[in-house]
């Protein structure tokens, strides 16, 4: 690897390669303008089943599956053709990632964009899969921020040079690697005598980590599960296996996925008889 030396002021002449490179760019802001579209349900969701998307998806199906009135409309937002560059959705969101939410439960919407916050917003409308207050709370929302905080190291630190980018270097897949079996080993530790993430009750919590962490130890993020060792993570494996296995979970993987097998791709969600009519090996050849 030939050594770099930084230039004095850094400028952007050309894509920095690797998968995302086409929509990679370092300014902000709309490339062209697309309005969204908008369904019949008080909230209206712009995703994509990325780990950060199906956070969202899964607590929509929870809500559902628990009796609660939050049916919402999900809307694929296309990442590689750059949907999230649209004027609409950067009206939404002006950080251009998903998932995004339209709020239209008031007098006027609400746009809720970073998926903690969506989650939280949701969980204290319904009253749902958090504590009211209290210690109980607090840890809930140490365990969400951990998780938005470590999750870059994940995805765009481990992922990107582990799986994405154009070269395989070894320092910086060594780097990444070390701390993501750190946050493993964080999670294994306090797995240990936890049934959930945040004590005895499913929470938010679990949602968020288990999008990234659950989906890595089960082999469907980067491929990397041997080469992370995750079946030593005894505990992370018995939560991650035992939230896979939760109906609204399944549901909310389904959401906005447009990669896979096409009974698990429901690249829009409507209502709940979307599940069973509107999956791609059923309407695909239709589009």
């Amino acid at each position: 690897m030939t050594e770099y030396t930084p230039p004095k002021v850094w400028k952007w002449e050309q894509e920095s390669g690797g998968k995302f490179a086409s929509i990679n760019r370092p300014i902000a802001g709309a490339t062209h303008d697309k309005e969204l579209p908008v369904g019949d349900h008080p909230y209206q969701l712009y995703s994509l089943a990325t780990p950060n998307g199906i956070k969202t998806t899964i607590m929509f199906e929870e809500l559902l599956a628990a009796g609660h009135a939050a049916e919402y409309d999900a809307w694929l937002i296309n990442i590689q053709e750059g949907d999230q560059f649209g004027s609409g959705f950067v009206e939404v969101n002006p950080n251009s990632k998903i998932p995004a939410l339209h709020d239209h439960t008031g007098d006027a919407p609400v746009r809720v964009f970073e998926s903690a916050s969506i989650l939280l917003h949701l969980a204290d409308q319904f009253g749902a899969f958090i504590p009211a207050d209290g210690p109980a709370r607090t840890e809930v929302m140490n365990w969400l921020f951990w998780q938005m905080g470590s999750a870059p190291y994940l995805g765009g630190g481990f992922g990107h040079f582990y799986a994405y980018a154009p070269e395989k270097f070894e320092y910086p897949i060594d780097r990444f690697a070390m701390e993501t079996k750190r946050q493993l080993d964080v999670l294994d530790r306090q797995l240990a005598n936890n049934t959930y993430i945040a004590g005895d009750d499913y929470s938010i919590a679990d949602m968020a980590i288990w999008s990234w962490y659950g989906g890595l130890v089960l082999g469907r993020l980067y491929d990397a599960a041997e080469f992370l060792d995750v079946t030593s993570y005894k505990n992370v494996m018995r939560w991650a296996e035992a939230i896979d296995a939760r109906p609204a979970v399944k549901r909310g993987r389904m959401v906005n996925k447009s990669w896979g097998e096409a009974a698990e791709q429901l690249r829009e969600r409507h209502n709940a008889a979307d599940f069973d009519t509107q999956t791609w090996d059923k309407i695909g050849d239709d589009q």
